[in-house]
């Protein structure tokens, strides 16, 4: 596919951020651009979160991009919280007016929005190695890339970072106008994928004097699992029978529940942060996503703020050309921080309650307890619980 020297939008990055904008902007008619670094097939591969919020399963049908989606995707009605050998469940729909959320891979989500921008004619490059964006507080601010051998340049109106935490985009801010806010967790989650069918219906969040455990899945065949483990652990150390054997310990509740086992195809550990940079915007250059923030996968907040960061900007830019307006533009930062503030809390809030500190006191581990409990026993604690878990709508 041939790559133009210029384009309106410039995005870099092809994760789901950087490819639903993309589609967003051409059902708005706006020519665009995506530049990522990696090959199709690491892109289709990277494993990632599966938790999608019903505002972003909308998204995705209002673009037509949920066919398999609705298909495949499996609709959660609730979660399990376990601890001190008690399980609690909470009622998604029966707490937030119908709300619920969908268990879809977001390798599947990738793979999807890569054939349908394709199949569209979107100019996306694998393999495009973004050296530096220039320009940013200019009217055409150039990225310039590195593509079969040569480097090349691609001017635009706007230029948008989707290209990560570590990302090239940011990095075109100057550091004189941007702060980050971080927080760094003392420990973090091993993650595995197992042949095997799901011990649950819905997810398990548990919280155990051992550490966290977390049981998911990803179709009705294959199980996703999470274990609390130090920072700076080797998948290596951890041969199948002791993931099973830890998991059977951090999961166990009174009565006959029993967790499934099955060959363990996959293995990697994921550190635990928390990030926020603001603004978002400056000059030319916005950042949606990873670029601009970081969240514990706890919450499952990650991908649902990616999109809903790069719906709230499709909805600006279409109004910018549209109609020449550049209020919704101006205002991006702001009303996506709002809820990104919102969401870093829900994470935080999540990962304390449930995660064991490796300096943690008895008080503090009888604190932990006694906010299960009320969430257990209070039907308002319940529900901010599935209010903030499900989502609010984007917008």
């Amino acid at each position: 596919m041939r790559i133009p020297s210029s384009t309106r939008v410039g995005i870099v990055g092809g994760g789901p951020a950087g490819l639903l904008l993309a589609r967003l902007l051409r059902g708005a008619g706006i020519d665009c651009v995506v530049l990522e670094s990696r090959d199709r097939t690491y892109v289709e591969q990277r494993q990632r979160a599966g938790i999608l919020e019903q505002a972003t399963v909308d998204v995705l049908r209002s673009c037509g991009a949920a066919g398999r989606l609705d298909q495949e995707g499996m609709a959660h009605d609730g979660i399990e919280l376990r601890w001190d050998r008690r399980t609690h469940r909470i009622d998604f729909p029966g707490l937030t007016g119908g709300r619920r959320v969908r268990v879809y891979a977001q390798t599947e989500v990738v793979k999807d929005l890569i054939a349908l921008n394709l199949a569209d004619g979107i100019p996306v490059a694998f393999g495009a190695q973004v050296l530096a964006v220039e320009g940013a507080d200019t009217e055409r601010p150039v990225v310039r890339y590195g593509l079969d051998g040569g480097e090349q340049t691609l001017t635009c109106d706007y230029v948008v970072g989707c290209d990560g935490f570590h990302g090239v985009t940011g990095r075109s801010v100057p550091e004189s106008v941007r702060t980050t806010y971080e927080r760094v967790y003392p420990y973090s989650w091993l993650g595995v994928l197992a042949e095997a069918p799901p011990s649950c219906d819905e997810l398990i969040y548990a919280h155990s004097p051992r550490g966290f455990a977390l049981h998911s899945m990803r179709s009705a065949t294959v199980s996703r699992l999470y274990l609390q483990v130090p920072n700076g652990t080797d998948p290596a150390d951890w041969s199948d029978e002791r993931i099973w054997d830890e998991l059977d310990a951090r999961f166990a509740v009174e009565g006959d529940w029993k967790l499934r086992r099955g060959p363990i195809t996959q293995k990697a550990v994921l550190p635990m942060r928390s990030s926020v940079t603001e603004p978002m915007r400056y000059g030319a250059v916005f950042l949606a996503g990873d670029a601009a923030h970081i969240v514990p996968p706890t919450g499952a907040k990650g991908l649902n703020l990616a999109v809903a960061d790069v719906t709230v900007l499709a909805a600006a830019l279409t109004e910018r050309y549209a109609h020449g307006s550049a209020r919704l533009l101006d205002a991006y930062s702001d009303s996506c921080l709002r809820r990104v503030w919102r969401a870093e809390h829900f994470s935080y809030f999540m990962t304390s309650t449930l995660h064991t500190d490796p300096d943690q006191s008895d008080f503090e581990t009888r604190l932990q307890i006694s906010q299960l409990d009320r969430i257990a026993t209070s039907p308002h604690a319940s529900a901010e619980l599935a209010e903030n878990y499900v989502g609010p709508p984007i917008g």
